[in-house]
């Protein structure tokens, strides 16, 4: 069986909605079947000792591929159809995906990190060591490698289009295994709207942990892959973030995630006071004007003062980055305001 080809980069710019992204026969769907079945054909070409269709005449009795059989299996972003490999002899047993399994969570997880720039040769062979165990031979983990990123790599150093008019960056933390050890790290991941109105994946990135300095880097591998201006990022809050997107993209405006400050503000909230504040604060952040939302956080301030001044200065000291979208439409207010679009997709 032939896997197929996927222009990933073409695919994520037919994306209209999440759901075309995660949802059901959505691109991720894809991109998991199609990494999974590479993953089954390595397995197979390990077991037989060659390459798919490679014929010797040194044995008659020489095993050799039989087929394929159909097995639905379930993972992170909906059932999956593949096509398992199978062997003259029936000795085939994937590791990849056990005979009698159905769930490969774990194993959809993994994929997906292979596609983040920064995963190096070793950190995906220790990905690929943790998900066979310690029986899988050294040449079975290059086989795999060898078909994984050479679609992996080509999708991290795409080109990309010249204006984004929208793209929201956030961060994801996982652990990992490595040298034996358990560490964190940070998936970095941009998302970006085109001229078209079609969102497009940008990239993932792997470092330590979020910071500003790394989100710098991914500015420049922006830049350096065709981007030549953004005109809207939408971020989550974190210091210093402003500062490295605009040493690259000096005309960006700056959108902090109004969800994510609503959330850092309440938790200092008493439960008691909770459900009167969020109404009073409500009337900040969906007022129709930026004077209106001004003129209503001047009244929360008065009110809540003495019990959470903390918590109403917060929104005075970010207000030029939490108030940029009250200079669009509704419609552009709906699509800027928080960074949900993309945690969706995390």
């Amino acid at each position: 069986m032939k896997v197929p080809d996927i222009d990933y980069h073409e695919e994520v710019k037919k994306c209209k909605t999440m759901e075309d992204v995660v949802g059901k026969n959505g691109l991720m769907q894809r991109l998991l079947k199609d990494v999974m079945q590479q993953l089954l054909e390595a397995e197979m070409d390990e077991h037989l000792g060659r390459e798919k269709y490679e014929r010797t005449d040194e044995d008659e009795d020489k095993n050799y591929r039989n087929g394929h059989s159909k097995k639905l299996v379930k993972s992170s972003y909906g059932e999956l159809p593949m096509d398992i490999p199978r062997d003259r002899k029936a000795e085939f047993e994937p590791r990849s995906i056990r005979k009698y399994t159905t769930d490969c969570n774990e194993l959809d997880n993994k994929i997906i990190s292979l596609y983040a720039r920064g995963m190096s040769t070793r950190d995906i062979e220790s990905e690929l060591e943790d998900l066979y165990g310690i029986e899988v031979s050294p040449s079975m983990i290059s086989k795999i490698t060898d078909k994984i990123m050479v679609g992996a790599a080509e999708w991290q150093n795409r080109m990309l289009d010249p204006v984004y008019p929208i793209v929201y960056m956030d961060a994801v933390h996982f652990k990992v295994r490595d040298e034996h050890r358990i560490v964190s790290k940070a998936a970095y991941i941009c998302m970006g709207i085109d001229m078209e109105g079609y969102k497009d994946i940008l990239g993932i990135w792997i470092g330590e942990a979020e910071g500003a300095k790394f989100w710098l880097s991914v500015c420049n591998d922006l830049s350096n892959r065709g981007v030549k201006d953004i005109l809207i990022a939408c971020m989550d809050g974190l210091r210093g973030l402003p500062d490295a997107i605009r040493a690259v993209f000096p005309n960006v405006c700056i959108q902090n995630c109004i969800i994510h400050q609503i959330r850092n503000s309440i938790k200092y909230v008493s439960y008691k006071h909770r459900k009167e504040f969020m109404n009073d604060l409500k009337l900040v952040y969906k007022a129709d004007t930026e004077e209106l939302a001004l003129s209503n956080l001047d009244e929360l301030k008065s009110k809540w003062d003495d019990k959470y001044g903390s918590v109403v200065d917060s929104w005075y000291e970010n207000w030029d980055k939490l108030s940029t979208y009250f200079s669009y439409t509704k419609e552009i207010r709906k699509m800027i305001y928080t960074t949900n679009t993309l945690e969706g997709f995390n």
